[in-house]
């Protein structure tokens, strides 16, 4: 397939799932609708956290992703490989068809992708690629599932925890790789927001039960800021509460810091904590740490870049990227997991 031929076939992906949300039953592949119909339910009573609001924003997230301006620039970046590499892809499952801009990034460059599906979640993608290989059917030799043991690979991009990482690292280190450890996002408040911009943080904390590394887990406040303006303004998101998986989350982990004698507060479907050392907090729990001056802020974020994936912050900081409030659950093409360049990875293999 040429780079032209792809383009086109991602660009008719994305007017698939646009016409599905959009419910356009006049698009030419509106039967395949009642199959994706199938597909989500079905992807419901597989894994509880994937409820159908967080598959249908997974969705809308991924036509996101498949802006035409942006392939085109990715494309133009690169060339065609003169003799394809197989890309292993192991995939991650905490929110839904979270690897799909690896996949993409693979079969977009014109190499081949061996896909590990995560067992959390190994329904959606499948489909995705379904609906491709149907607008163009030449990507099906670019396209293999492994099932259990990976072989016959030349590179691998493995998504995983702190733990699997090194697991990752012991078994394909002496492959090209980009291998993901754990991180998290946070927010910067200056205690000068209106309500209006606090309520913007709530679906960069509860979008997908706060279980994406592009979820605030952490904020950053002022010495001494109170926090009931932060709790008034995300009071709307408590139907987090109605979800079996996270209301027993938050409440073990209530629990837990009850008996511990723990100082927190918690307003009936989010505990919010101090901690000035972790970043990754517990499902239903939301860390917060102080800090005295932007200059000590600035220097703090720089020394834990590490483990942050994004801020989103209401203000500017110098010599650092942040996202607008409201704005961490929608990465563009370029917004690249830890930062790694994939295409620019994929361009030297």
């Amino acid at each position: 397939m040429t780079a032209e031929q792809r383009l086109n076939a991602f660009e008719g992906l994305k007017q698939f799932l646009e016409a599905y949300l959009n419910d356009d039953k006049g698009y030419t592949l509106s039967d395949k609708f009642g199959d994706l119909d199938a597909k989500l339910h079905e992807a419901q009573l597989y894994n509880g956290w994937f409820t159908k609001e967080n598959l249908l924003k997974s969705l809308s997230g991924i036509t996101h992703l498949l802006n035409k301006t942006d392939l085109q620039k990715a494309l133009a970046q690169g060339r065609d490989p003169l003799h394809p590499k197989t890309v292993a892809i192991i995939m991650a499952g905490n929110i839904p068809a979270v690897g799909f801009h690896d996949l993409l990034c693979v079969l977009l460059s014109g190499n081949k992708a061996l896909i590990k599906l995560s067992s959390d979640d190994p329904i959606l993608i499948p489909f995705l690629l379904e609906i491709l290989v149907l607008i163009a059917p030449d990507f099906k030799e670019q396209m293999a599932y492994a099932e259990n043991r990976l072989s016959n690979f030349d590179a691998v991009i493995a998504t995983g925890s702190n733990n699997s990482s090194n697991y990752f690292e012991t078994y394909f280190g002496k492959y090209p790789h980009i291998i993901r450890k754990n991180r998290n996002s946070v927010a910067v408040i200056t205690g000068k927001e209106t309500a209006e911009e606090l309520a913007a943080l709530g679906p960069d904390i509860f979008d997908y039960y706060g279980l994406g590394c592009r979820n605030v887990s952490k904020l950053y406040v002022p010495e001494g800021y109170v926090l009931d303006p932060f709790f008034e303004s995300v009071f709307n998101f408590g139907y987090v509460i109605d979800n079996k998986k996270y209301a027993n989350n938050y409440e073990y982990n209530r629990a837990l810091y009850l008996m511990g004698q723990h100082k927190f507060l918690d307003n009936n479907f989010l505990v919010i904590k101090e901690d000035a050392t972790q970043f990754t907090s517990p499902v239903g729990v939301l860390f917060y740490e102080q800090y005295k001056n932007t200059n000590e802020l600035i220097a703090n974020l720089k020394s834990n870049k590490e483990q942050i994936q994004c801020i989103a912050s209401s203000i500017k900081l110098d010599g650092i990227e942040t996202v607008e409030f409201g704005g961490t659950q929608s990465p563009g093409f370029f917004d690249y997991p830890d930062g790694v360049d994939v295409m620019e990875f994929l361009g030297k293999l």
